[in-house]
């Protein structure tokens, strides 16, 4: 074996300088992707579930108090492409190390705001750090991690997501009802430190890394290329009303179970989005599905799931709430693994602005439609929620199994 040969065994990648799965390198790639996307969301979704404990804090309305997660959604949507262009530039390792830092600083200074407007703001430059991470990730293991792996590694990444989401929202609520939401805030703001260091530790050498100028002319010419493909577009489309679903179902879930008859605590409320740990496991088999039977084949399946899932939450059991969020859970994060992994198969060079466009999609729709949820809540209650949410899922079965579905197979579906 030839001394490049080796120095590529040892170091866990194949002689095309790609990670292969079950190495070292692959290992420590995913621990410091779940690990980030864990960090990522923990800290964007904290304030979920002690949104009744803002709107009486600050005595403002829910809908108000639901701006304390859309915020930080929306002003990470509007800075993904910049991040995503400063990632071909300078690169993808030092754009995410820069950015989780700098997200666990702004985390750790958020207890000590004295009006929701300072929160709001630091909500916002939340956002705007935090873009860093998801705009570079997809991109980043699309060029490192071997084909044949990429789909495990991906649903891993939104494992971690999925993972962090549930903990965060979990680790505040508990935290607030044992203490106050500003000790919930503080607690986040460490464990996105800790995660922070454990990136910087862990995250393998980028070998496959190009720099791109970021000429506007280049920009527009590779977004063009990319709204031209038969699906981006589309799978664009989806992200939107995937993730405006996802986050209107949660946003308002709390507020609907501590009412009657149900009369749940923040703690216990909290204790439900253990549910995420179903999602945990949905993104990464999801992913192993898409590879083995083909994105366009799965989608719309996992799609049809959260349909379902929607459905069962209408009715007046607890138990059966619990069960239709549940479901509803594992159908959103099988399909975001599957809909995420086949924009960043399809975009080659291009990975990282269409992961940007994707992520900008999906975190305009958590604020678009988290937001208009929460005026379907004031007129509606939980049916006015339902209502909403439905029309996002129909549409979003309509892309996945009509149009989708029935696109020619290429071998980058």
């Amino acid at each position: 074996m030839s001394e490049h040969g080796a120095e590529a065994v040892s170091a866990g990648v194949d002689d095309s300088g790609h990670v292969e799965a079950g190495t070292p390198a692959y290992r420590r790639a995913n621990l410091a992707m779940f690990v980030g996307g864990f960090a990522t969301f923990a800290m964007l979704y904290g304030t979920q579930p002690i949104l009744p404990m803002l709107r009486d804090a600050f005595t403002i309305s829910p809908a108000a108090a639901s701006l304390s997660v859309s915020a930080g959604t929306a002003a990470l949507a509007l800075f993904l492409i910049p991040a995503s262009v400063l990632s071909d530039r300078i690169g993808r390792m030092r754009v995410m190390k820069a950015s989780l830092t700098l997200a666990a600083l702004v985390s750790l200074a958020s207890p000590f705001v004295t009006g929701f407007d300072q929160l709001l703001a630091l909500r916002a430059l939340l956002g705007v750090a935090l873009a860093g991470l998801p705009a570079a990730a997809m991109a980043y293991l699309g060029e490192e991690i071997a084909a044949s792996a990429q789909g495990r590694a991906m649903g891993l990444y939104i494992a971690g997501n999925a993972l962090g989401g549930m903990s965060g929202r979990f680790l505040s609520a508990l935290v607030a009802e044992w203490s106050s939401w500003r000790v919930a805030l503080a607690v986040l703001g460490v464990l996105g430190c800790i995660a922070a260091v454990v990136f910087w530790r862990s995250l393998p050498a980028s070998r496959h890394f190009t720099a791109r100028a970021a000429h506007p002319a280049r920009i527009l010419s590779d977004a063009r290329s990319l709204l031209a493909d038969k699906a981006m577009p589309w799978l664009f489309l989806t992200a939107f009303l995937l993730m405006g679903a996802f986050i209107g179902l949660y946003n308002y879930l709390g507020f609907r179970l501590m009412e009657a008859p149900f009369g749940l605590s923040q703690a216990t409320i909290g204790a439900i989005f253990g549910l995420y740990l179903i999602g945990t496991w949905a993104s990464a088999w999801g992913g192993q599905l898409a590879d083995r039977h083909g994105r366009r084949n799965v989608l719309w399946i996992m799609v049809g799931v959260m349909a379902a899932g929607l459905a069962i939450t209408v009715l007046q059991s607890l138990p059966v709430i619990i069960g239709g969020v549940a479901v509803f859970t594992f159908g959103f994060f099988a399909a975001h693994s599957v809909a995420s992994g086949w924009v960043g198969r399809r975009a080659h060079e291009r990975r990282a602005l269409a992961a940007a466009l994707y992520l900008t999609s999906y975190y305009l729709g958590a604020s678009i439609i988290g937001t208009v949820s929460g005026l379907a809540w004031t007129s509606g209650g939980w049916n006015g929620v339902a209502a909403v949410l439905a029309c996002c899922v129909l549409a979003t079965l309509l892309l996945a199994g009509l149009h989708l579905r029935r696109m020619v197979p290429s071998g980058r579906d």
